[in-house]
C-alpha cells in the first residue's frame, strides 16, 4: 500500500500547543483583566476586510499594503478585492462609520485576534501572528493619549516583562507637520543622489518615512535632517506637555526620541514605541499613537482617535513562564462496576467548580499510578476489596484543592 504523504504546516503560519499556549493564554487573560480596570469595552472584529480599507487608511506605499497584505478576488456577487486584516486600527475605524458606532463616543475599545502579513518569517514574527490591540475614539484632549499608554505600561509590568523603554515622541499639528515636511523635504533633496530606491519613492509621497529607514545608504541622511521640534506650534507643544507631564504624574518612566514617526498624513501628535533589546532585531513590544485624521479619511465624520498594538508571540516570549494548570482531584476507578458511580462524582465535582479527571481505561492495576504522574491535588479511588467497592481519599496538596467540599461529594456518591 502507497505511503500517504501528510501535507506540511504552511511556512510562517504556527501551531500552538503547550508551554507556547500557556505563555499565549496567560498574555491574553492578562490584557482582559487590566483593560476592565480601565473601563475599556470589549469588540471582536472580522478577519476580512475590503481592501480600500487598509489602501486608504495606510497608504498605497507602505510597505504593508504594497508588499505583506493577503489580497484575494471574492468571487463574481462581490465587487473588489478583499484583504485578510493586517491590523486591526483601520477595521475599527471602518466599523465606527458603518456601524454608526459616533454615538457611543468617547468610545474605548479593545480586541485582540489574528493578523497576517506576508513577511519572511523570522523569530517572533509569523504570517499568521497574533495582536492586542487597545483604542480612544471621539476624545481630543492629550488625556486620552496618557490613559493608554499608563494602560500599557501597567500590561507590561504585569505580565513581568522588564528591561522595556517607553520612546515618546510629538508629531504635532496639522500646521507643524506641514512645515516640517517642508525641511525634510529640502534636506532630502539635496541628498537625493545618495537615498536608496525605497526613499527616493518615499520622498515623493511619503518624505517622513525615511526617519524610519533602515538601509544603511539612508542612515547619515536621515540622522542629519531636522528635528520637528523647531517647527512645533505653541499648541503642538502644550499637547506634548500634557502628555510628558501625564506620564510623570502616573509613574511612567519615558525617553525622547525625535526621529520616532508615523509617516502618513492622519498622524497627529503622540507617537510612541515600548522597546526592549532582549529580541534581536526586533526590538519593538507595543506601539501606536495619535492618529486624528483616520476616520476622516475613510469618509467618516472628522473623529479624533489614539491607539496601540502589541504582538501576543512576542510578549509571550518574554514572560517568566506560566505555570501548567494543576488538576485538583483524580478520579480512579480501579473496581470494575463502579465506572457510573465514578462519573456522577466527576459531574458533581465539576458542577461545583472542582476540576477532576477520570482515570477508568487501560489496565486497572496501572490507573492509580498514571493518576500520579498526572500531578492531581488529591486522589478518590473507587477499590475493591472482598468482593465490596470502596472509596479512598488521598489529599496530596492541601492548599490546592477544598478537601471537605470534596469528601462532601464523595459521600453524596458513595450513597
Amino acid at each position: 500500500m502507497a505511503r500517504i504523504e501528510t501535507p506540511a504546516r504552511i511556512r510562517g503560519f504556527q501551531d500552538i500547543f503547550g508551554e507556547d499556549q500557556r505563555r499565549f493564554a496567560h498574555v491574553v487573560d492578562t490584557f482582559d483583566r487590566i483593560r476592565r480596570l480601565y473601563c475599556f469595552q470589549r469588540a471582536e472584529m472580522p478577519v476580512l476586510e475590503s481592501t480600500a480599507v487598509f489602501s486608504r487608511s495606510m497608504g498605497e506605499t507602505s510597505d504593508v499594503v504594497s508588499k505583506e497584505m493577503y489580497t484575494f478576488a471574492p468571487g463574481e456577487d462581490e465587487d473588489g478585492t478583499f484583504t485578510m486584516r493586517p491590523e486591526f486600527t483601520a477595521g475599527i475605524c471602518r466599523a465606527l462609520i458603518t456601524n454608526g458606532w459616533q454615538q457611543h463616543t468617547p468610545l474605548k475599545l479593545v480586541t485582540s485576534g489574528a493578523v497576517f502579513r506576508r513577511e519572511r518569517p523570522q523569530k517572533g514574527r509569523y504570517r499568521q501572528f497574533h495582536q492586542l490591540d487597545a483604542e480612544v475614539l471621539g476624545v481630543a484632549e492629550p488625556s486620552a493619549d496618557v490613559e493608554l499608554l499608563v494602560l500599557a505600561d501597567q500590561l507590561l509590568r504585569e505580565l513581568g516583562i522588564e528591561d522595556v523603554t517607553l520612546q515618546l515622541n510629538t508629531l504635532g499639528d496639522a500646521e507643524t507637520r506641514e512645515a516640517w515636511r517642508t525641511a525634510l523635504v529640502a534636506h532630502f533633496e539635496q541628498h537625493k543622489d545618495q537615498l536608496s530606491e525605497d526613499s527616493l519613492v518615499r520622498l515623493e509621497k511619503n518624505p517622513m518615512r525615511i526617519l524610519d529607514s533602515k538601509d544603511p545608504r539612508d542612515r547619515p541622511i536621515a540622522d542629519s535632517a531636522p528635528d520637528i521640534d523647531a517647527y512645533l506650534t505653541e499648541e503642538a507643544a502644550a499637547f506634548f506637555k500634557a502628555v510628558t507631564d501625564g506620564l510623570d504624574a502616573a509613574g511612567v518612566k519615558w525617553t525622547r526620541n525625535s526621529r520616532l514617526v508615523r509617516g502618513l498624513d492622519y498622524y497627529r501628535h503622540t507617537a510612541f514605541e515600548f522597546v526592549t533589546d532582549k529580541l534581536g532585531a526586533q526590538g519593538t513590544v507595543l506601539a501606536g499613537g495619535r492618529y486624528d485624521g483616520l476616520v476622516g479619511s475613510l469618509g467618516g465624520p472628522e473623529t479624533p482617535g489614539v491607539g496601540w498594538a502589541a504582538g501576543i508571540e512576542r510578549l509571550g516570549m518574554m514572560i517568566p513562564e506560566p505555570a501548567t494548570e494543576r488538576m485538583q482531584v483524580a478520579v480512579v476507578v480501579e473496581a470494575a462496576g463502579s465506572e457510573a458511580a465514578a462519573i456522577g462524582l466527576l459531574a458533581a465535582l465539576r458542577n461545583n467548580g472542582i476540576s477532576a479527571e477520570l482515570f477508568a481505561s487501560g489496565s486497572p492495576k496501572k490507573r492509580y499510578d498514571r493518576a500520579m504522574k498526572a500531578g492531581p491535588a488529591m486522589t478518590v479511588s473507587f477499590q475493591s476489596r472482598d468482593g465490596e467497592v470502596s472509596i479512598a481519599q488521598r489529599v496530596i496538596d492541601g492548599d490546592a484543592v477544598d478537601a471537605d467540599a470534596v469528601a462532601t461529594l464523595v459521600s453524596g456518591a458513595a450513597r
